[in-house]
C-alpha cells in the first residue's frame, strides 16, 4: 500500500482534530449540548469546513478509518488463508494498528454510541454500509461479483461477533490488549459455534 500524499495527510490531520475535539466537546459538556459550531470554533476551522469533512454531527463520532484499515489488510492477506483467517487477520492487524490515543479515542466513541439514542441509531445505519465495504475485497479475492450475498453475510456475521466483542471491551473500560483477546474470541465463535 502505498502511502498517502502530502495533501491526503494534511486532509486527514483535520479531520481527526475535527473528531477529537468534537469527542472531547461531547464528554465534557454532553453530546446535544455540544454545537457544530463549539466544534469548528475548538478545532480552529470554519463551520462550513467542519461540513466539507463530516455530513452531520453524528458523523463525526460514527465514522472513522477502520473500513478502509481492515479492507486493505483483507486484500493483503496471504491468497492461502480461509475465508475466517483472512477477515480474523484483518480485524486483529487492523487493531493492532490503531495508535494509543487512537485506542482512547475510540473508546470515548463507542461509550457516547452506546449512551446516545441517536447515536446508536446512526451506528446501526451506518453498520450495513461497513458490511457491504468489507465483503468487496472479500468477494474479489474469492473471485465472486463485489455484492455477493454470501460474502456480504458471512462478513455480517463476523462484524456482528466483533461488534460484541467490541461492546464488552467497551463496558469493560476499554483495555486494548483484552479488545484483541475477544475479538479472537468472538470469531472463534463464528467458526465453531458456541
Amino acid at each position: 500500500m502505498s502511502s498517502p500524499g502530502l495533501r491526503e495527510r494534511k486532509k486527514q490531520k483535520t479531520r481527526w482534530a475535527i473528531q477529537e475535539h468534537a469527542v472531547r466537546l461531547f464528554v465534557q459538556q454532553g453530546y446535544d449540548a455540544t454545537t457544530i459550531e463549539q466544534i469548528a470554533e475548538a478545532a480552529e476551522i470554519s463551520p462550513s469546513t467542519f461540513f466539507r469533512y463530516f455530513k452531520t454531527k453524528e458523523d463525526v463520532v460514527i465514522q472513522d478509518r477502520y473500513d478502509e484499515l481492515m479492507a486493505e489488510k483483507i486484500r493483503q492477506a496471504p491468497a492461502e488463508l480461509a475465508p475466517l483467517e483472512v477477515i480474523r487477520r484483518a480485524f486483529v492487524d487492523g487493531f493492532q494498528a490503531i495508535t494509543e490515543d487512537e485506542m482512547d479515542q475510540a473508546l470515548q466513541r463507542a461509550k457516547l454510541q452506546l449512551s446516545v439514542p441517536a447515536l446508536r441509531m446512526r451506528a446501526l445505519d451506518n453498520l450495513q454500509d461497513s458490511i457491504r465495504y468489507l465483503a468487496v475485497p472479500l468477494a474479489e479475492r474469492l473471485g465472486r461479483p463485489a455484492d455477493d450475498f454470501r460474502c456480504q453475510a458471512f462478513v455480517g456475521a463476523c462484524v456482528g461477533a466483533m461488534i460484541n466483542a467490541l461492546l464488552a471491551w467497551a463496558n469493560d473500560g476499554g483495555d486494548g490488549k483484552a479488545a484483541l483477546q475477544l475479538i479472537d474470541q468472538a470469531l472463534d465463535v463464528v467458526a465453531k459455534g458456541p
